[in-house]
C-alpha cells in the first residue's frame, strides 16, 4: 500500500429540501494513493459534482471524514479551506478560467501571488512550469491570442505551479477539438507518469477507458467502473 493523498470515509452530503433533507451522497468511501490517476463518471444527478466539490474543498460533507494529504479537512472553516485549495489542490476546468488581460506568465503566477510568494520566485517558478507544458514561446501572449489547446495548457500550468498534492480536472477536453483534446490527454498522461496524483471527471467513455482506474457515481453511491477493453 502506498501513501494516501485522498481518503474519504463514510462521506454523506445533505441539502435542505422542503421540510426535510435530500441526501445526495451516501456512505462514499474512496482511497487515492500518491501517483494514482482516477476517473470519475456518472449520469447527471448521480452525485458526481457534489463529490468533486468536496474533493476540491469547495464544500464540506455533512457526515464522514475527508483526509487530504494527511490533513483532516472535513471540519475546517472557510479561511482554512481556502488555504488548502490554494496550496494543496490544483484545479483544471473545462472553460479554462484565464484572466483575459493577463499574459500567459501572469496567469500562471496568480496562485503564487495569493500565497504571497516573492515576485522574483513567482516569476522563476511560473517560467519553469510554462516551459514544462511547452509554452515558453507564448509567455507574453494574452489568452485571446492562443488556441483552445494552448489555453488549457496554461490552465494546467497554473494548476501545477503550487506543486499541489492533488490535481483535480473537470471535463478538461470538453471545449477542445479532437486534436487539441488528444494533446491535453497526452499531457495528463505524462503528468501521471511523472508521479502526479490526478482525478478527472469525464462524461466521455472513450476517455474513461484510457484511465488506469475509474469509479462510477450512481444515486449518490460509489462503485468501481470496469471496462472490458484494456486501458490505453
Amino acid at each position: 500500500m502506498g501513501q494516501a493523498v485522498v481518503q474519504l470515509e463514510g462521506i454523506e452530503k445533505d441539502y435542505p429540501s422542503g421540510d426535510g433533507a435530500l441526501t445526495v451522497l451516501r456512505k462514499v468511501d474512496l482511497c487515492i494513493e500518491r501517483g494514482d490517476f482516477v476517473g470519475i463518471v456518472g449520469a447527471s444527478g448521480s452525485g458526481k459534482s457534489t463529490l468533486m466539490n468536496i474533493l476540491g474543498c469547495l464544500d464540506r460533507p455533512t457526515r464522514g471524514r475527508y483526509v487530504l494529504d494527511g490533513q483532516d479537512v472535513s471540519r475546517l472553516d472557510d479561511d482554512q479551506l481556502s488555504r488548502v485549495r490554494n496550496q494543496s489542490i490544483g484545479f483544471v476546468f473545462q472553460s479554462f478560467n484565464l484572466i483575459a488581460q493577463f499574459s500567459v506568465l501572469e496567469n500562471v503566477e496568480v496562485p503564487l501571488f495569493y500565497s504571497r510568494v516573492p515576485r522574483r520566485e513567482r516569476r522563476e517558478r511560473a517560467q519553469a512550469v510554462v516551459a514544462s507544458v511547452g509554452l515558453s514561446h507564448r509567455v507574453s501572449h494574452l489568452p485571446a491570442q492562443l488556441s483552445g489547446g494552448e489555453c488549457q495548457r496554461v490552465a494546467i500550468a497554473r494548476a501545477l505551479v503550487t506543486e499541489p498534492a492533488l490535481l483535480l480536472t473537470d471535463e478538461p477536453t470538453g471545449n477542445l477539438d479532437s486534436k487539441n483534446g488528444e494533446k491535453v490527454l497526452r499531457l495528463f498522461g505524462e503528468l501521471h507518469e511523472s508521479g502526479r496524483t490526478l482525478v478527472m471527471v469525464t462524461h466521455n467513455p472513450d476517455i474513461a477507458r484510457r484511465l488506469p482506474r475509474v469509479v462510477e457515481m450512481k444515486d449518490g453511491r460509489m462503485g468501481e467502473k470496469l471496462y472490458e477493453e484494456a486501458t490505453a
